[in-house]
């Protein structure tokens, strides 16, 4: 299959030229690209107007719609970024139907310097969910301190530059898709303003940032860090038993009072890109007060994960790819969530009570394996966002994608 030309439908990428890239490269290769475009921001993005489709009836009509089209333009394969979005689900289970291969596409499991690709689903639909640690065998020995990364570019301002410019166009040219349906929660406008704001104060929240990391580590006092993820992300909302980061911290902070020991700080560490920091301190604040645990608390809007991670006691999260940093250093990790990694090997099985109290570490040499697992498999080096990460990743992504066997194998 891999030497005879396919017709690749895409639907919604991550946001920026990423995918656009991936279809010229994909029709250098002497294959059909399509694209069926939702809204305005999908139409700006494709620069090729003869092979773009807009769609433009209710959502309750797509899947009909797209049942057809892949029949009607011979489709062989179709690709998306996550698969838990509304028209992505469909999107799966239509091709499904009609044997086709899906390729799905996420931010990195090892991120920030890998993306991930899969075949038919990710996160907590992803194969590594139903594969066991004795199945995850890397080809070769990880090296001990595992695999360097490789140079670091700037992702973190051209993500937010892109999710600003995209949710512009999707707000400018909504008289034209009027019957888009966004994947978030949150009303467009306000979605616009979140990563508008974020660009605009990224000097400002860096320097607060490194400032309260800086007050953190000079605290002689052992801690537990919390890792908090966005809260519209698809990982929290599909596959986790918490779907607000209150609730997730209200149980974490009454369970830290509880514990008999007394001398270690709790910190919640929330995302870079979380655009409630504010609202996530204020009620943070508040109940550690309500359980008089005030001066125990402390919170981060953000900044470097590495400098808290080497310093912390052990770690909590939901599902947060974060995670893996954690294990990497041999740290205990309690995940609450459905996450590829929550593994009884690495992640810890205990209460949360007792996870304070006496914090069990995770098999580091059966994570090392893991991780190479990931590295020779599903990992790609490079990014979405920046040129650099762009031109790192395409090359090796084409050849991953036009494979005709699963990177997890048969």
């Amino acid at each position: 299959m891999q030497d005879q030309a396919r017709h690749f439908l895409f639907l919604q990428g991550p946001h920026g030229p990423f995918f656009a890239r991936l279809a010229g490269q994909l029709t250098a290769k002497g294959h059909r690209v399509t694209r069926i475009g939702l809204n305005a921001a999908d139409r700006i993005f494709w620069p090729w107007r003869f092979t773009y489709q807009a769609f433009k009836h209710p959502q309750d009509a797509w899947h009909s719609y797209l049942d057809a089209y892949i029949q009607t333009h011979s489709i062989t394969d179709v690709v998306l970024y996550g698969d838990v979005r509304t028209y992505h689900r469909i999107a799966v289970a239509c091709a499904g139907a009609h044997q086709l291969r899906v390729h799905v596409f996420e931010e990195g499991y090892l991120r920030p310097y890998w993306i991930t690709y899969e075949r038919g689903g990710s996160n907590g639909h992803s194969r590594l969910m139903d594969l066991s640690v004795k199945e995850l065998v890397p080809s070769r020995i990880p090296a001990p301190k595992g695999p360097p990364p490789p140079t670091n570019w700037g992702d973190l301002r051209q993500h937010v530059f892109y999710g600003a410019l995209y949710h512009g166009l999707v707000l400018l040219g909504g008289w034209a898709y009027p019957t888009f349906v966004h994947h978030r929660p949150l009303p467009l406008m306000a979605e616009w303003k979140n990563y508008a704001l974020r660009l605009l104060s990224l000097p400002w929240s860096g320097l607060r940032r490194a400032w309260d990391t800086a007050r953190l580590l000079r605290r002689k006092q052992d801690y537990f860090i919390v890792l908090l993820q966005l809260e519209h992300d698809s990982a929290m909302q599909e596959h986790s038993p918490y779907q607000t980061h209150h609730a997730f911290a209200a149980h974490v902070i009454q369970e830290f009072a509880q514990c008999r020991n007394t001398a270690d700080l709790l910190v919640f560490k929330c995302h870079p890109l979380e655009a409630r920091t504010g609202q996530l301190r204020r009620d943070i604040r508040s109940l550690a007060k309500d359980h008089k645990i005030a001066h125990r608390v402390v919170f981060l809007g953000g900044g470097k994960l590495a400098a808290v991670l080497d310093r912390a006691k052990a770690a909590l999260t939901l599902n947060s790819t974060a995670g893996q940093q954690v294990l990497l250093r041999g740290k205990p990790l309690k995940a609450y969530g459905r996450a590829i990694y929550s593994k009884p090997a690495f992640v810890s099985r205990q209460t949360t009570q007792r996870f304070f109290e006496a914090p069990k570490p995770p098999n580091r040499t059966a994570y090392r394996k893991f991780r190479q697992y990931l590295l020779e498999t599903s990992q790609i080096t490079g990014g979405f966002y920046a040129s650099k990460g762009r031109s790192k990743a395409l090359p090796k992504v084409v050849e991953k994608m036009l494979q005709d066997v699963d990177p997890y194998g048969p």
